[in-house]
């Protein structure tokens, strides 16, 4: 057996029964699948002793996740709509902080009876950006509804400078205490020439 179960792999040959997971490392976790029931499940290297994942609705897409890649990766937005404002408001207001929290994706095939056929299969991990919402004209004799969505990066590709950005002595220090590369910056930020050693 491999990274992934031999039963997922034969179902995947015949079936596209999927569940999508996801899991927010805020305080305390946030636990959701792509379905309509609460599942005990769990991520085998994050959830050992297993979890439930409350179940989010219907799947309707997943963005296209990407990885980091010459430091150049663009955000996704998981969203659920259809939620009425009254729901959405209690929602937003009892959300945890979740910027810079770890978001992992999984998935597993489902069996006949949409239950998961094995444990989470890790396949994307990134930083949680911000929370968003939006809402859509009532149009008719149609309710009012709402969308929320989570913002996620891959890697440090958030709208904060990233740790080390720049090449001053504080942060060359961070990586290495007594390395004195970075001494002058601030002397030839200014203009000041420097005198090289004639050999």
């Amino acid at each position: 057996m491999g990274w992934v179960p031999d039963n997922v792999i034969a179902a995947l040959g015949n079936s596209h029964q999927l569940g999508i997971f996801l899991r927010i490392d805020t305080t305390p976790a946030l636990h959701l699948w792509m379905g309509v029931n609460d599942v005990p499940l769990g991520f085998d290297s994050i959830d050992p002793d297993g979890t439930v994942y409350m179940g989010g609705g219907r799947l309707v897409g997943v963005p296209t996740l990407e990885v980091l890649v010459n430091g150049t990766s663009d955000s996704v937005e998981f969203t659920i709509s259809g939620v009425d404002p009254a729901t959405g408001a209690k929602m937003l207001e009892s959300l945890p902080a979740v910027r810079g929290c770890a978001v992992q994706m999984g998935l597993t095939t489902l069996d006949d009876y949409f239950q998961p056929m094995s444990k989470i299969i890790p396949v994307w991990t990134g930083s949680a950006s911000h929370i968003g919402e939006s809402s859509s004209a009532v149009q008719g004799t149609s309710s009012a509804t709402m969308t929320l969505s989570l913002s996620v990066v891959a890697g440090e590709n958030t709208r904060s400078r990233a740790a080390r950005a720049v090449w001053s002595s504080a942060q060359q220090k961070a990586l290495s205490p007594t390395d004195k590369f970075c001494d002058a910056t601030a002397r030839l930020a200014r203009g000041v020439a420097p005198v090289w050693p004639n050999y």
